[in-house]
């Protein structure tokens, strides 16, 4: 064999040696992959491919008429740890890399935070306890963005912060118990937060990453799967400055006269808008704990009552629509009066013989002369006339527990009953409903139904839950509704409570009521002291409607009186009702 092939040959087994050895490198790291370290790789591999985060939907605004907000979302911000990867973390400071211990870390952190950093690892060795692999503990919530700012700025590896979105109401308690509140996962719990959940709560994105072995996201490779979708804005008819003003007057009154709450109303004769709804004890939404249980709902609709007195309009109406009375139907109305079913009826003070008209009798607010002039219609008509102002009946708007009051029907009632339901005894109703019924009334004998919500805005231009258009529907004739105003109009300029009541240069009608409180059948000591009434009346605008729940330094609706005459006026200068042009007509009220 020549030099030549023998250098030909050895260079040929070297390579193949080469090539050998690199196949055994190959097999032995495939081994190394495949079965030795396959389980570790593994698991590490699913940990890098498992990362990703919700993007929380900031909640929609609530406004009012005017685009006053009334409830705002604002950024607030998640900081979680992993329990498992808390460690001292390792700093560069200058030239030299120091070692900062959990316990600085945390007390720093807990600086910002305002809170005890015992708190802090309290929270990591709980989770700790439970799972000493644990990768997941809430340290705090709800922080807002300079404490955000501060905490990132440290630096800290095992911490992790996520945004979320908080509550806020910039205007307090106002309409607090109509906008209602949220709870801590942001979910309506009362009002129309919770009514109208629907339209308030966004849809939540999703961004997807890699993340290391100790679950922090690899940079660069966040991706956003879907985007957040705020939720709407929901509009509502109520007037923010009116309700504060509403508000202040009514919860004045109700410490002055010691009552146990008020409840004030505003409505729209032609429209059925509410522009406000005011109640004290009222709930700041920013601050539900410090308002007792019972009053963080509303009671203008969850809470009925005996309306009493304000209730005898409505008998009047139905007698004049039925063509049974008028203004002018003479009546005799005695102190105590005793019909034939062997009822039993009396007015409020003692008094002899009164010769009454039908307007007198409202003047006079009589019992007996009511219950004598109401025995003209039959049970049943009457019975059908209270369906049909939505007495026992829920109104349109959607409120969370709103009740329907009570109306039972003509074969449950006994002989009393079937006198003291002329006169709001017997039967119950909500300070909505006593609104809903005056507003069909002012407004010539058409119920409209109330508006709460003007509608949902969306970020697209999208516009939902606008109210249907509606007629209304007929409770009485025009005729019938206008002389049962014009009775009303007489409580004001001739009634025991005209010097409270009149507005010089404005026609207001009115009525006032006590109404007894029944449980069981049986006579409680509470009672409801009530104004309600609408003006002007040549062409009533609005409707207002006041209740105190037993006042105890006026045993009477007296002491409902200032506030809705302060009401009226108030009304009357933001809205700026004309004065007047016409002179009441002067019906009698005796004969």
């Amino acid at each position: 064999m020549t030099t030549s092939a023998m250098s030909t040959r050895r260079r040929l087994v070297a390579v193949l040696v080469v090539v050998a050895l690199i196949l055994a490198g190959f097999v032995a790291r495939l081994v190394d992959i495949q079965v030795v370290r396959a389980e570790s790789l593994v698991a590490d591999s699913l940990e890098k491919m498992g990362g990703s985060s919700t993007i929380y939907a900031p909640r929609g605004d609530i406004v009012d008429t005017n685009g006053a907000v009334l409830a705002s979302s604002i950024a607030q911000f998640e900081i979680t740890t992993s329990p498992k990867d808390v460690k001292p973390i390792k700093r560069r400071e200058g030239k030299k890399t120091i070692e900062v211990p959990v316990a600085e870390a945390l007390s720093d952190m807990a600086g910002v935070l305002g809170v005890d950093p015992a708190t802090l690892q309290a929270k990591i060795d709980d989770a700790l306890a439970k799972n000493k692999d644990a990768a997941y503990a809430l340290l705090a919530e709800k922080v807002g963005y300079e404490q955000f700012a501060k905490i990132r700025a440290m630096n800290i590896p095992w911490l992790y912060i996520r945004q979320t979105f908080g509550r806020v109401y910039p205007n307090g308690a106002v309409a607090g118990n109509i906008v209602g509140f949220v709870g801590s996962d942001n979910e309506g719990q009362a009002g129309m937060e919770l009514s109208a959940q629907q339209c308030l709560q966004g849809t939540n994105g999703l961004q997807q990453f890699q993340q290391s072995k100790d679950r922090v996201p690899l940079p660069g490779t966040t991706e956003t799967v879907t985007d957040a979708k705020p939720g709407g804005t929901l509009k509502l008819t109520l007037d923010k400055d009116l309700n504060w003003t509403l508000q202040q007057l009514v919860a004045s009154q109700v410490a002055d006269t010691k009552a146990e709450y008020g409840i004030a109303m505003v409505t729209e004769v032609k429209t059925g808008k509410i522009r406000a709804i005011a109640e004290a004890p009222s709930v700041d939404p920013g601050n539900v704990d410090g308002t007792p249980a019972e009053f963080r709902g509303s009671r203008a609709f969850q809470v009925p009552f005996e309306p009493g007195s304000i209730f005898k309009p409505l008998t009047a109406a139905m007698l004049v629509d039925a063509g049974l009375a008028d203004h002018n139907t003479q009546v005799v109305a005695p102190y105590r009066y005793h019909p034939k079913n062997g009822a039993s009826i009396k007015d409020a003070l003692p008094h002899e013989d009164e010769r009454l008209t039908m307007s007198g009798v409202l003047q006079q607010s009589s019992n007996t002369g009511l219950s004598i002039l109401g025995e003209k219609m039959p049970d049943d008509q009457r019975y059908e006339y209270l369906k049909k102002f939505g007495i026992g009946q829920s109104t349109d708007i959607k409120f969370p527990g709103q009740s329907s009051g009570v109306l039972h029907p003509v074969d449950k009632w006994d002989n009393q009953t079937k006198y003291v339901t002329m006169f709001g005894q017997g039967l119950s109703t909500t300070a909505v409903q006593m609104a809903q019924v005056y507003q069909g009334i002012a407004n010539d004998g058409v119920m409209k139904p109330l508006e709460l919500v003007e509608g949902c805005s969306y970020p697209d231009g999208t516009v939902t839950d606008t109210p249907a258009p509606s007629e209304g529907e007929r409770i009485l004739s025009a005729s019938a509704a206008k002389e049962t105003i014009g009775m009303m109009e007489t409580v004001v300029t001739d009634g025991f409570l005209a010097d409270q009541l009149h507005i010089p240069g404005y026609r207001v009608a009115a009525k006032s009521g006590t109404g007894e409180q029944f449980v069981d059948g049986q006579l409680q000591t509470t009672f409801v002291a009530s104004m309600a009434g609408m003006f002007p009346v040549e062409d009533p605008q609005y409707v207002v409607t006041v209740h105190l729940k037993s006042p105890l330094t006026f045993r009477s609706s007296a002491a409902a009186a200032p506030v809705f005459k302060e009401i009226v006026a108030q009304v009357i200068k933001k809205y700026g009702i004309a004065p007047s042009t016409t002179q009441a007509p002067g019906w009698k009220g005796t004969y």
